[in-house]
C-alpha cells in the first residue's frame, strides 16, 4: 500500500508539473524561440515573434507580431508582417500522441498580413529569393507526404486541416521596372490538408506554412505584374499607330495641299 501511494503522489506530481507547463509562459516563450530558430534557417531572413499565447488546455493559441524581414537588397519594409495568427487545436488529438499520432489541428488563420512583393532591376523578386531559400533548406519530406508508418520515438507530427489567409493587403512594387507601386487586399486564400494523413514533424511545419503562403501570394503577384506589363505594351502599341495614324493624315494633307496650290 505504501508503495503504491508512493507511485500516486509521484504520477500526481508529474502531471500536475506538466499541467503547469503547458499553462505558462514557459510554453509560449520555447514556442516563439523555436519559431523564430526554424523561421530564420528556413529563410535564411530574419524572423521575429512578439508574443505567443498557447491555451492547450482549451484547444486555442495564438500568435502575435511575427515579422519575416525582406532580404539585403531590397527596402527595409517586412516583406510579410503576419499581425494576427489562431490556432484551433484538436483537443481529442493531443490524448493520441503517445500512440504515435499526430497532432491535429482544424484551422491556422492568418487575420490581416501585409505582404510585399518587391522586383528589381532584373526582373527578380524578394519573395522568389525566400521561396527559393525555404525549397533548399526545408526537408523533402515535408513538402510530400510519406506513406510509411510513423514510429512512436518520432517527434510530434502535426496535421493542419485548413490554413486561412484572411484579407491579405499586398503591395507589389514595380517601380525598378519604370512602374509605380500597386495595392490590392486579397480574397481570402484557403489552403488544406497540409502535413497529409501522416502529419510533419513540428520543427518543419512552419516552413511548409510559410512556404505555402508566400507560393500562393506570389502567384497572384506575378498575375499583376503580368497584366501590368501586357497593359504597359498595349499602351506602347496604340501609341504607335496613334503615331502612324497622325503622321500618314499630315502625308496627305501636305500634298493635298501641294495640289492644291
Amino acid at each position: 500500500m505504501k508503495k503504491l501511494i508512493t507511485l500516486l503522489v509521484l504520477i500526481i506530481a508529474i502531471a500536475g508539473g506538466a499541467f503547469w507547463f503547458i499553462t505558462s509562459d514557459r510554453l509560449n516563450a520555447l514556442i516563439a524561440e523555436q519559431i523564430q530558430v526554424q523561421g530564420t534557417k528556413f529563410t535564411e531572413q530574419t524572423v521575429t515573434v512578439a508574443k505567443v499565447d498557447m491555451q492547450l488546455i482549451h484547444g486555442a493559441g495564438t500568435i502575435n507580431g511575427l515579422i519575416l524581414n525582406n532580404p539585403e537588397g531590397y527596402s527595409s519594409v517586412p516583406l510579410f508582417a503576419l499581425n494576427e495568427i489562431t490556432l484551433d487545436i484538436n483537443l481529442t488529438s493531443l490524448t493520441k500522441v503517445a500512440d504515435g499520432k499526430p497532432i491535429i489541428i482544424d484551422a491556422v488563420v492568418i487575420n490581416n498580413p501585409e505582404a510585399l512583393v518587391e522586383f528589381n532591376g532584373q526582373g527578380g523578386s524578394n519573395i522568389q529569393q525566400v521561396l527559393d531559400a525555404i525549397e533548399k533548406n526545408v526537408p523533402k519530406s515535408s513538402s510530400t507526404e510519406s506513406t510509411e508508418p510513423v514510429s512512436t520515438t518520432d517527434a510530434p507530427r502535426i496535421i493542419v486541416k485548413k490554413l486561412v489567409l484572411a484579407e491579405v493587403a499586398l503591395r507589389v512594387d514595380l517601380t525598378k521596372l519604370g512602374n509605380t507601386t500597386h495595392r490590392k487586399v486579397l480574397p481570402e486564400i484557403y489552403l488544406t490538408n497540409i502535413g497529409g494523413t501522416e502529419g510533419l514533424p513540428a520543427n518543419e511545419l512552419g516552413g511548409e506554412l510559410i512556404k505555402r503562403s508566400l507560393s500562393a501570394i506570389w502567384k497572384s503577384a506575378k498575375k499583376d505584374q503580368q497584366r501590368i506589363i501586357e497593359d504597359k505594351l498595349k499602351e506602347k502599341a496604340k501609341a504607335k499607330i496613334k503615331e502612324k495614324v497622325t503622321d500618314k493624315v499630315k502625308h496627305k494633307a501636305k500634298k493635298l495641299l501641294g495640289d492644291l496650290f
